[in-house]
C-alpha cells in the first residue's frame, strides 16, 4: 500500500499573488494546498490605503472564495498612526516593511526605522505584526541578512510589545538570532532555502531560476535552517515567501529575483521531512505555528498525501516552478 500522511491544510505564511491576469494563476496553486495566505502588499501601486487593501482582498477572494488571504499593508516613511488605524480597521493583520531598493518594487522602501517610529508604536499598540524583509542595502550580497540583525534588534528593544517576524531567514547565524529573541519574535522559512544552496544558482551554468532574495546561500546555512524547520520550536515556521515572474523576466539580461513554489511547496515539504525522519513534525510547521503566532485559527480541513511519484511541469502558465521537470515522491489524494 502507498504510504499516506493527513494534516491540517497548510497556512502559507508569506506569499506573492501578484495582480492581473497571473492573479488567476496564484490563486489557483495557493488554494490547492493551502488554506490561507499571508499576502505581501509590494504591488505597483503598494497595498499602502485602506481602499486598495480592500480592493485587492476583494479580487483574490473573486478568483477563489475558499481561499482566505491574510492582509498586509507597505509601510512607508512618515506614515501616521491615524493611517495605520484605518489600515486595521479595513481588515490588515501585519504591516511589511521592505528596506529601500533590496528587492521587488522596493525603491520607495524605509531607509531607517526611526523614519517610521509612530508607524510602529501605532502597530504595538493595535497588536498588529511587524513583517521584514530582513536585509540591509548596500552591502556584500551574502551578509545582507546578517548586517540587518542590528535594525531588527533595535526595533526589537524599541517596542517591547511589538510582534515580529523575520521573514525567509537564509543564513544560519539568524537562526541562532531569532532563537536568542523574545517568543514575540518569530521566523518564517521558505522550501527553496531549505533545499537549495548557491550551487544551485551558479555552481555549473547561471539559473535564474533559483535566483531570489535573500540568496540562497551555503549548506551549512541549509543545515541550520533544516534543524530549526525539524526541531518542533514554535519560533519558526513554513512561509513560501512563493514569488513568481514569467519566464522571459527570469531569463532577462536583468533576471527578476523571486522563485515560484506555490504549487510545489507542499509535497517537496513533506518528501524532505520523511526522508529525514522528521514527518511527525510536519503538520506543525506547515499548519499550526505559523497561525498560532499571529492569533489567526489554523485550518479545520485537511489534506491527504500520498507517496506517489509525479513530475513538476517545466512551465506553469508561462511561470517555470520551483523544481520544474524534476521527480517529486508525494502527491496530494484525489
Amino acid at each position: 500500500m502507498e504510504k499516506e500522511i493527513t494534516i491540517r491544510k497548510p497556512s502559507d505564511m508569506h506569499l506573492h499573488l501578484r495582480q492581473g491576469d497571473m492573479l488567476k494563476t496564484t490563486v489557483r496553486d495557493a488554494s490547492a494546498w493551502f488554506a490561507q495566505g499571508v499576502v505581501m502588499p509590494n504591488t505597483v501601486p503598494a497595498i499602502n490605503t485602506p481602499e486598495r487593501l480592500i480592493s485587492y482582498r476583494d479580487e483574490i477572494l473573486s478568483r477563489n472564495p475558499g481561499f482566505k488571504p491574510i492582509m498586509s499593508f507597505k509601510l512607508y516613511s512618515g506614515m501616521s498612526a491615524s493611517e495605520v488605524k484605518a489600515m486595521a480597521d479595513a481588515g490588515a493583520v501585519l504591516g511589511k516593511l521592505y528596506p529601500a531598493g533590496v528587492t521587488t518594487n522596493s525603491e520607495d522602501g524605509v531607509k531607517s526605522w526611526l523614519d517610521i517610529k509612530e508607524t510602529l508604536g501605532a502597530m504595538s499598540d493595535l497588536n498588529l505584526v511587524l513583517s521584514i524583509h530582513c536585509e540591509w542595502p548596500d552591502t556584500f550580497v551574502l551578509d545582507r541578512e546578517y548586517e540587518y540583525h542590528r535594525e531588527f534588534a533595535a526595533i526589537a528593544k524599541a517596542f517591547p510589545d511589538l510582534r515580529m517576524v523575520f521573514e525567509h531567514i537564509s543564513d544560519r547565524r539568524s537562526i541562532n538570532f531569532v532563537a536568542g529573541l523574545p517568543d514575540r519574535v518569530a521566523g518564517t522559512i521558505t522550501a527553496h532555502h531549505l533545499l537549495l544552496t548557491l550551487d544551485d544558482v551558479i555552481g555549473a551554468n547561471m539559473n535564474p531560476h533559483t535566483f531570489c532574495k535573500p540568496v540562497v546561500k551555503g549548506p551549512a546555512d541549509r543545515e541550520a535552517l533544516r534543524q530549526a524547520a525539524f526541531s518542533g520550536d514554535k519560533k519558526f515556521f513554513f512561509g513560501s515567501d512563493s514569488a513568481p515572474h514569467l519566464k522571459a523576466k527570469k531569463e532577462s539580461e536583468a533576471a527578476a529575483g523571486g522563485i515560484y513554489s506555490s504549487p510545489v511547496a507542499v509535497p517537496l515539504m513533506t518528501q524532505l521531512f520523511e526522508e529525514k525522519g522528521k514527518l511527525e513534525k510536519l503538520e506543525n510547521f506547515m499548519s499550526v505555528y505559523g497561525p498560532a503566532f499571529y492569533s489567526i485559527k489554523p485550518a479545520e480541513s485537511c489534506i491527504t498525501l500520498v507517496q506517489k511519484k509525479s513530475t513538476i511541469p517545466a512551465v506553469i502558465d508561462g511561470i517555470v516552478p520551483l523544481y520544474a521537470e524534476k521527480t517529486v515522491s508525494w502527491s496530494i489524494k484525489a
